[in-house]
């Protein structure tokens, strides 16, 4: 069947076992994966997830059914994420919906399919499945998809504001996203402390503002190459640039790390997750990121993403003493980061 925003909203905010199988197509793929995350808060953090690909279903067609009608060994609930799935795997699909019983609802992702897409037939064609298309938003409707982003976070977000963040990110969700994250640090909002974001907050913060070239230090400090981590320093420091011009890029980094982590922890993929990521990684960094990936787990680029948080706080108390903070922190991931090379 085919779905309004409505109808796929209220399917992935209450997944029913009648529901077997969701498709999300269409050239915005960032809208779709952010529909993934919905399904994923649905389940809830201890439910099992368990992440197939096109090319795994068309070598094993009868995969899929078998895993949604599978229980979790701990008794939890249990989900099938589908990345990059295509017509080869229509004999999986089909399989799916004519098996006796389900339970476990699965979701995939096509990208952009063809109006004689067999996939895409099957799906809206039957009433256990469902397919909603996401096409790129219009100016106005990214306004309030970041919008929308910020409240989520405790942030109060203007349309104003808003429309810098789209056009800073070029209308691309998943940059959107980001621009909205690190203004939700820098401000220290959550859901029970909101806060109002302020147009002096995203000048410091903003991809458009940046004092100098950083990109060298963060691979240097998130690589663990300390003595490149001080010539960068040196560098920084006979143009004049403030350690915030430096925890902006940082955290942008730390924080898409820890979305490959946990996509990579969860599928063990790692080329995939680095795939999935999208936009985000630019083409010319894939070795780079993917590298700094394998030497941070979970648990250590959280902290890390929590240090540069407070280090960011600190910069506006008190130019010297938030300097000298910012330069300790990143010695202190730099070398952690050593240790693990």
């Amino acid at each position: 069947m085919k779905a309004n925003r409505g109808q796929i909203e209220k399917a992935l905010d209450a997944p029913s076992a009648a529901l077997r199988f969701i498709l999300l197509y269409g050239p915005d793929e960032a809208a779709s994966q952010a529909l993934v995350r919905r399904l994923e808060r649905a389940m809830g953090p201890g439910a099992e997830r368990v992440d197939l690909d096109g090319s795994t279903l068309r070598d094993d067609p009868a995969r899929l059914a078998d895993e949604a009608a599978s229980f979790s060994m701990f008794g939890d609930k249990r989900w099938i994420r589908v990345h990059g799935m295509g017509e080869e795997s229509l004999p999986a699909l089909t399989a799916l919906l004519e098996a006796e019983a389900a339970g476990n609802p699965v979701i995939a992702v096509a990208g952009a399919l063809k109006a004689t897409s067999k996939l895409l037939k099957l799906t809206l064609d039957h009433k256990g499945a469902l397919a909603f298309v996401s096409y790129q938003p219009d100016a106005r409707e990214s306004e309030q998809i970041a919008i929308g982003i910020a409240r989520e976070g405790g942030l109060r977000l203007s349309t104003e504001l808003a429309r810098r963040i789209v056009d800073l990110a070029n209308g691309d969700r998943a940059l959107m996203s980001g621009e909205v994250e690190k203004l939700i640090l820098y401000l220290d909002a959550a859901p029970d402390r909101p806060r109002e974001a302020t147009a002096e907050a995203l000048d410091a913060l903003s991809a458009d503002n940046p004092d100098t070239e950083v990109a060298p230090l963060v691979n240097a400090v998130l690589g663990g190459d300390l003595k490149a981590m001080h010539r960068e320093l040196t560098s920084l420091s006979e143009v004049g640039a403030s350690m915030a011009s430096v925890i902006r890029p940082l955290l942008t980094r730390a924080m898409l790390l820890a979305n490959i982590r946990a996509d990579f922890d969860s599928s063990g993929r790692l080329e995939g997750a680095v795939e999935a990521a999208g936009k985000a990684v630019f083409w010319k960094e894939k070795g780079v990121v993917t590298r700094q990936v394998r030497l941070w787990d979970a648990t250590g680029i959280a902290r890390v993403i929590q240090r540069l948080a407070q280090a960011e706080r600190a910069t506006r108390s008190g130019r010297g003493t938030g300097d000298l903070l910012v330069r300790h922190e990143l010695l202190t991931i730099a070398r952690q980061a050593a240790r693990e090379r």
